[in-house]
Parts: C-alpha cells; structure tokens; sequence
C-alpha cells in the first residue's frame, strides 16, 4: 500500500492543526484523527452546489456565498451550472488552503479560483454573512463535518440561533441556506425551523457513483421575502 505522505501544515485560528497529506495521486486533509475531507469522495460536495442551485430557479445573476473551500468540490460544481452573470463568493478563513490549491492540488483546482465570477474572501465566514444585508441568495456551508464547531469552537455561533438569524438576514427574499453534514442532526433541523426556515433534508451519498456513505444536506428557505 502506498504511504501516506504529509505534505503540508496550516494553524486554524481558535482551532488544531490542519495537516495535508498525499498518498499516489489523492489528497486528504486531516484534522487531529477527522479526515475531513478526501479527494476521492466529491460527491455529496458538488451535491451541496447543484442541489442548492436547483433552488434558486428565477433568480437570473445569482450570488452565492461558500464557507469554506475545502478542495473546491462545491466551488467547482457551482460554476459548472451557474450562468455568466452569477458571482460566488468564497470565504476561507485558513490562507493555507488557498495556497495548497493553487499549488499541490493545482491539477485538482482546475483552474476554478481564476473563473472571473469567484472572489476568495480571507476571513471568517461568519463575519462574512454578518456584514451581509440580503446580499445573496444562497449561503453554503461546509467548514465542518456537520453542525457542530468541529474544526474551530468558534464555529458553533454558526449554527445558534443567533447565527441561522444572521444568516436569514444575509439572504435575499426566497433565498436558501444550504449546511453539509456528515450525519442526520434532528437538534439542528429543528433549530432551523424555529429560526424560521422552509427546511428540506436530503441524503446524498459521499460518492459521486451513488456509493459510499450517506450524508445529509439542509435546505433551508428564507420564508416570506
């Protein structure tokens, strides 16, 4: 078996250390004992941009806002079925995982940072959607495995009530604020509907072939404009 090889290191602000590692041509981000993220398993990453983008029918230049790039799976599937008026906004708080982008993974980036609708934002996400005022009409997050603060404690205002409040008063009338999880939160669909969100919970598998493990996407809708 081919050995992993670390590859690179990166401090998360308020959190532990991310580690990159390459083992023949795949690539892992590792925090602590989490894989957080592996470059074989995309697919229910590029889910979390098509599904929401199926969402936002009548919305002609769409603005999209993603916390967290990760490995651009989202990034990359949203620009694969976004027209060329739409804007994605891209929020990373870790310069890092920019620079591996553009340099080890490269061949995985594709080129998608230099598409002329993305800006990188470096800067937390939740500070990114609080100086929002219904500036997009979606919000994804992925920048941990759930609702939970897994990768830096100050992650959980995200998921508060206080935090789906400021997110509400990012969006635009009818926008949707995607989350990823890695299970099922029965707390956190909850919470999304007492903040009062249209909630819709999808399943997807971690593998763009229908295979591997199942995670779960939240839909959440900005109810009445």
């Amino acid at each position: 078996m081919t050995p992993r090889e670390l590859i690179g290191t990166a401090a998360v602000p308020g959190g532990e250390e991310l580690r990159l590692f390459r083992r023949g041509g795949d690539f892992m981000i590792v925090l602590e004992r989490n894989e957080l993220m592996n470059s074989r398993m995309s697919g229910s990453e590029e889910a979390l941009a098509t599904m929401a983008c199926e969402r936002l029918e009548g919305a002609g230049a769409p603005h999209l806002l993603i916390g967290g790039y990760g490995m651009g799976f989202t990034l990359r599937a949203a620009l694969s079925v976004l027209g060329p008026e739409a804007r994605v906004t891209v929020a990373e708080l870790v310069p890092e995982i920019i620079d591996w982008a553009r340099g080890p993974m490269a061949a995985l980036t594709a080129g998608c940072l230099d598409d002329p609708r993305v800006r990188v934002v470096e800067d937390d996400v939740a500070a990114v959607i609080g100086a929002g005022r219904a500036a997009y009409d979606a919000v994804l997050l992925d920048v941990d495995n759930g609702p939970d603060g897994l990768t830096r404690a100050g992650n959980n205002r995200l998921y508060s009530m206080a935090g789906l409040a400021a997110a509400k008063a990012a969006l635009r009338p009818d926008g949707v604020l995607a989350v990823w999880s890695a299970a099922p939160d029965k707390a956190f669909a909850r919470r999304l509907g007492e903040a009062g969100f249209a909630v819709e919970e999808v399943a997807v598998r971690a593998r763009g072939n229908g295979k591997g493990p199942r995670h779960v996407i939240w839909f959440a809708r900005k109810r009445g404009g």
